[in-house]
């Protein structure tokens, strides 16, 4: 999942059920509980590793 990719729950400014990623081109309107989750753990983890990215780019920046 690239960023600003919707985790099915509006993060990304669209409206709750309705995505902007792959499920609008596909006619698919509405996301499983499954498939709403999935998005957020990928989401999730998106996060964690910006987060990661981020930490490295202060301790490097300290250390110069």
């Amino acid at each position: 999942m690239t960023h600003g990719a919707c985790c099915g729950d509006g993060c990304c400014g669209c409206s709750g059920d309705s995505c902007c990623d792959d499920n609008q081109y596909t006619g698919r309107k509405f996301l499983t509980k499954e498939e709403k989750i999935s998005k957020l753990e990928s989401y999730k983890e998106w996060l964690d590793n910006e987060s990661k990215g981020v930490k490295e780019a202060i301790d490097k920046l300290k250390k110069a």
